[in-house]
Protein backbone atom coordinates (compact mmCIF):
# COMPACT_ATOMS: atom_id res chain seq x y z
CA UNK A 1 0.00 0.00 0.00
CA UNK A 2 1.57 2.99 -0.94
CA UNK A 3 -0.58 5.60 -2.09
CA UNK A 4 -1.95 8.51 0.12
CA UNK A 5 -5.46 10.31 -1.19
CA UNK A 6 -3.34 13.73 -1.14
CA UNK A 7 -0.86 12.62 -3.59
CA UNK A 8 -1.07 13.15 -7.73
CA UNK A 9 -2.89 10.49 -9.23
CA UNK A 10 -0.37 8.31 -11.00
CA UNK A 11 -1.00 7.54 -14.56
CA UNK A 12 -2.30 4.06 -15.57
CA UNK A 13 0.84 3.18 -17.89
CA UNK A 14 2.88 2.89 -14.56
CA UNK A 15 0.84 1.18 -12.66
CA UNK A 16 2.20 -2.20 -11.20
CA UNK A 17 1.10 -4.96 -8.94
CA UNK A 18 3.60 -4.91 -5.86
CA UNK A 19 5.32 -7.91 -4.47
CA UNK A 20 2.07 -7.20 -1.56
CA UNK A 21 -0.50 -7.61 -4.06
CA UNK A 22 -1.24 -3.79 -3.96
CA UNK A 23 -1.00 -1.45 -6.78
CA UNK A 24 1.50 1.15 -7.13
CA UNK A 25 -1.10 4.24 -8.76
CA UNK A 26 -4.01 2.84 -6.64
CA UNK A 27 -5.53 5.20 -4.04
CA UNK A 28 -4.86 2.68 -1.25
CA UNK A 29 -7.84 2.08 1.06
CA UNK A 30 -7.61 -0.85 2.98
CA UNK A 31 -11.38 -2.63 4.30
CA UNK A 32 -11.38 -5.10 7.63
CA UNK A 33 -13.83 -7.29 5.06
CA UNK A 34 -11.44 -9.94 3.76
CA UNK A 35 -9.43 -12.84 4.74
CA UNK A 36 -7.02 -15.28 3.27
CA UNK A 37 -7.67 -17.36 0.25
CA UNK A 38 -7.72 -20.73 0.25
CA UNK A 39 -4.06 -22.77 0.98
CA UNK A 40 -2.70 -22.82 -2.48
CA UNK A 41 -5.47 -20.90 -4.27
CA UNK A 42 -4.34 -18.23 -7.11
CA UNK A 43 -6.59 -15.88 -8.85
CA UNK A 44 -7.76 -16.98 -11.71
CA UNK A 45 -10.55 -14.69 -12.49
CA UNK A 46 -11.94 -11.59 -12.78
CA UNK A 47 -14.86 -10.57 -12.19
CA UNK A 48 -16.60 -7.20 -13.19
CA UNK A 49 -19.11 -4.99 -10.92
CA UNK A 50 -20.93 -1.58 -10.63
CA UNK A 51 -21.88 0.28 -7.67
CA UNK A 52 -23.16 3.61 -6.86
CA UNK A 53 -24.25 5.08 -3.60
CA UNK A 54 -27.26 6.50 -3.43
CA UNK A 55 -27.73 4.32 -6.22
CA UNK A 56 -27.54 6.78 -9.50
CA UNK A 57 -25.24 9.29 -7.76
CA UNK A 58 -21.51 9.36 -8.45
CA UNK A 59 -18.86 10.97 -6.35
CA UNK A 60 -18.49 11.15 -2.80
CA UNK A 61 -16.92 8.52 -0.05
CA UNK A 62 -19.50 6.46 0.29
CA UNK A 63 -18.33 3.59 -1.75
CA UNK A 64 -15.24 3.12 0.36
CA UNK A 65 -16.78 4.17 3.65
CA UNK A 66 -19.47 1.25 2.87
CA UNK A 67 -16.18 -1.20 2.12
CA UNK A 68 -14.58 -0.26 5.50
CA UNK A 69 -17.42 -0.07 7.07
CA UNK A 70 -17.99 3.03 7.90
CA UNK A 71 -20.96 4.51 6.04
CA UNK A 72 -23.48 6.98 8.08
CA UNK A 73 -26.70 5.39 7.11
CA UNK A 74 -28.41 8.92 8.39
CA UNK A 75 -27.31 10.98 4.87
CA UNK A 76 -29.31 8.76 3.12
CA UNK A 77 -31.74 6.76 5.46
CA UNK A 78 -34.15 5.36 2.54
CA UNK A 79 -31.05 4.07 0.28
CA UNK A 80 -28.37 3.23 2.86
CA UNK A 81 -30.40 1.61 5.96
CA UNK A 82 -30.34 -1.92 4.43
CA UNK A 83 -26.97 -1.33 4.09
CA UNK A 84 -25.75 -0.51 8.44
CA UNK A 85 -25.07 -4.27 8.72
CA UNK A 86 -23.64 -5.14 5.73
CA UNK A 87 -19.86 -6.06 5.21
CA UNK A 88 -18.84 -6.32 1.63
CA UNK A 89 -15.45 -5.18 -0.14
CA UNK A 90 -13.85 -5.25 -3.47
CA UNK A 91 -10.52 -5.09 -4.70
CA UNK A 92 -11.00 -2.25 -7.17
CA UNK A 93 -13.32 0.39 -7.72
CA UNK A 94 -12.76 2.61 -10.81
CA UNK A 95 -14.06 6.54 -10.31
CA UNK A 96 -16.13 7.95 -13.09
CA UNK A 97 -13.14 9.77 -14.45
CA UNK A 98 -10.70 6.54 -14.09
CA UNK A 99 -9.13 7.06 -10.47
CA UNK A 100 -8.11 3.94 -9.18
CA UNK A 101 -9.21 3.15 -5.37
CA UNK A 102 -8.07 -0.33 -4.39
CA UNK A 103 -9.60 -1.96 -0.71
CA UNK A 104 -8.11 -5.24 -0.21
CA UNK A 105 -4.76 -6.84 -1.78
CA UNK A 106 -4.99 -8.99 -4.61
CA UNK A 107 -3.52 -12.22 -2.96
CA UNK A 108 -6.66 -11.76 -0.42
CA UNK A 109 -10.14 -13.00 -0.72
CA UNK A 110 -12.20 -10.09 -0.96
CA UNK A 111 -15.75 -10.48 -0.50
CA UNK A 112 -17.85 -9.14 -3.34
CA UNK A 113 -19.14 -12.18 -5.37
CA UNK A 114 -21.14 -13.66 -2.88
CA UNK A 115 -22.91 -16.63 -3.92
CA UNK A 116 -21.36 -17.50 -6.93
CA UNK A 117 -20.28 -20.22 -9.67
CA UNK A 118 -18.39 -19.90 -12.56
CA UNK A 119 -18.94 -22.41 -14.56
CA UNK A 120 -19.51 -24.69 -12.31
CA UNK A 121 -17.03 -23.59 -10.07
CA UNK A 122 -18.38 -22.69 -6.63
CA UNK A 123 -17.59 -19.67 -4.10
CA UNK A 124 -15.61 -17.18 -6.79
CA UNK A 125 -14.40 -14.91 -3.87
CA UNK A 126 -12.07 -17.77 -3.52
CA UNK A 127 -9.98 -17.62 -6.68
CA UNK A 128 -11.50 -14.26 -7.99
CA UNK A 129 -10.54 -10.55 -8.08
CA UNK A 130 -13.66 -7.95 -8.11
CA UNK A 131 -13.43 -4.91 -9.90
CA UNK A 132 -16.73 -2.46 -9.62
CA UNK A 133 -17.02 0.28 -11.91
CA UNK A 134 -19.27 3.24 -10.78
CA UNK A 135 -22.10 3.54 -12.11
CA UNK A 136 -25.52 1.67 -12.81
CA UNK A 137 -26.90 -0.63 -15.13
CA UNK A 138 -28.92 2.35 -16.68
CA UNK A 139 -26.45 4.78 -18.09
CA UNK A 140 -23.38 4.43 -20.43
CA UNK A 141 -19.87 4.09 -18.55
CA UNK A 142 -17.27 6.34 -19.08
CA UNK A 143 -13.99 6.10 -21.70
CA UNK A 144 -11.43 6.68 -18.65
CA UNK A 145 -13.63 4.35 -16.63
CA UNK A 146 -12.64 1.53 -19.88
CA UNK A 147 -9.31 2.84 -20.24
CA UNK A 148 -8.33 2.46 -16.54
CA UNK A 149 -10.31 -0.98 -16.58
CA UNK A 150 -7.99 -2.25 -19.96
CA UNK A 151 -4.55 -0.96 -18.07
CA UNK A 152 -5.92 -2.41 -14.43
CA UNK A 153 -6.81 -5.88 -16.52
CA UNK A 154 -3.40 -6.01 -18.73
CA UNK A 155 -1.33 -5.59 -15.52
CA UNK A 156 -3.44 -8.52 -12.99
CA UNK A 157 -2.93 -10.79 -16.43
CA UNK A 158 0.45 -9.93 -16.30
CA UNK A 159 1.02 -10.83 -12.53
CA UNK A 160 -1.71 -13.78 -12.05
CA UNK A 161 -2.37 -16.83 -13.64
CA UNK A 162 -6.04 -14.97 -15.16
CA UNK A 163 -7.69 -17.48 -17.21
CA UNK A 164 -10.90 -15.55 -17.47
CA UNK A 165 -13.14 -12.12 -16.90
CA UNK A 166 -17.15 -12.22 -16.24
CA UNK A 167 -19.72 -9.74 -15.02
CA UNK A 168 -21.30 -10.29 -11.50
CA UNK A 169 -24.53 -11.45 -13.60
CA UNK A 170 -22.36 -14.19 -14.82
CA UNK A 171 -21.82 -15.54 -12.08
CA UNK A 172 -24.68 -15.15 -9.95
CA UNK A 173 -27.38 -15.59 -12.17
CA UNK A 174 -30.80 -14.58 -11.31
CA UNK A 175 -29.17 -12.61 -8.35
CA UNK A 176 -27.44 -9.91 -10.03
CA UNK A 177 -27.73 -8.03 -13.38
CA UNK A 178 -24.05 -6.00 -12.91
CA UNK A 179 -22.32 -4.47 -14.67
CA UNK A 180 -25.15 -4.33 -17.09
CA UNK A 181 -26.45 -3.94 -20.64
CA UNK A 182 -24.65 -0.57 -20.90
CA UNK A 183 -21.25 -2.39 -20.52
CA UNK A 184 -18.91 -2.90 -23.62
CA UNK A 185 -17.50 -6.08 -23.53
CA UNK A 186 -15.74 -6.06 -26.84
CA UNK A 187 -14.38 -2.52 -25.77
CA UNK A 188 -12.52 -4.20 -23.14
CA UNK A 189 -11.05 -7.15 -24.90
CA UNK A 190 -10.10 -4.96 -27.84
CA UNK A 191 -8.31 -2.30 -25.05
CA UNK A 192 -7.03 -4.95 -23.11
CA UNK A 193 -5.58 -7.31 -25.57
CA UNK A 194 -7.06 -9.89 -24.81
CA UNK A 195 -8.43 -13.18 -26.67
CA UNK A 196 -11.95 -14.47 -27.15
CA UNK A 197 -10.84 -17.61 -24.66
CA UNK A 198 -10.86 -14.80 -22.06
CA UNK A 199 -14.61 -14.00 -22.13
CA UNK A 200 -16.28 -17.73 -22.03
CA UNK A 201 -19.83 -16.36 -21.35
CA UNK A 202 -19.46 -13.56 -24.61
CA UNK A 203 -19.01 -16.87 -26.63
CA UNK A 204 -21.37 -19.57 -25.40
Amino acid sequence: MNESPHRPPVPAREWVVGDDGWVHGARALPSPNFEARPEGTVPTLVVVHNISLPPGEFGGEAIGELFQNRLDCSAHPYYHAHLRDLRVSSHFLIRRDGALEQFVSCDARAWHAGASSFLGRERCNDFSIGIELEGTDHVPFESEQYGALAALVRILVARYPIEALAGHSDVAPGRKTDPGPYFDWPRLARDAGLADRYFPYRHR
